[in-house]
């Protein structure tokens, strides 16, 4: 890869890492309560989604562990890291797959992406309290993951055709 195009991703993942920051605060800020624990709409998602796309798999990690890392030290402590980590561990392997395999559109892969992220995060749940019990609430988070993924998905989607040269991956 010439030097022109890593100085380009290395910008665009910088740039991406602080907008998922941004939208990572802004989370942290909005009163959104639908009267469920563990729901959040996963607005950062949407820059992981639109990096694992424009940029590729390698950048997208790296833009959601700096987010991740840095979102955990900021707003949400050591547990809400880890248990951020967790979940973005497995969306990321479960979009990277799917978006490999090129049956799924972006908005499909966006809301498998969004169940994965709660089943890892019940899955650290589980380990932490050592009680398998906790996935009697997985049934929630699959449809509240299902929902908030289709939205992010379809946001992402409206935004990669608005990019200019998709061929930077």
């Amino acid at each position: 890869m010439n030097t022109y195009k890593t100085t380009q991703k290395l910008t665009m993942s910088a740039l991406f890492a602080a907008l998922a920051l941004i939208f990572s605060y802004i989370e942290v800020i909005i009163p959104f309560n639908p009267g469920i624990p563990g729901i959040k709409l996963g607005i950062a998602n949407l820059v992981i989604i639109i990096a694992l796309y424009y940029l590729g798999p390698r950048y997208a990690l790296t833009v959601n562990l700096v987010r991740i890392l840095i979102a955990g030290l900021l707003f949400n402590g050591l547990f809400g890291a880890i248990y951020s980590l967790a979940g973005a561990a497995l969306s990321l392997i479960v979009m990277i797959l799917l978006k490999k395999t090129g049956l799924f559109s972006v908005t499909g892969v966006s809301m498998a992406g969004g169940v994965a992220h709660n089943l890892g995060q019940l899955l650290v749940a589980a380990f932490i309290v050592s009680n398998i019990k906790v996935f009697v609430y997985f049934p929630v988070l699959l449809f509240s993951g299902m929902i908030c993924g289709t939205a992010i998905g379809c946001l992402s989607y409206l935004i990669l055709r608005k990019l200019p040269d998709r061929s930077i991956s």
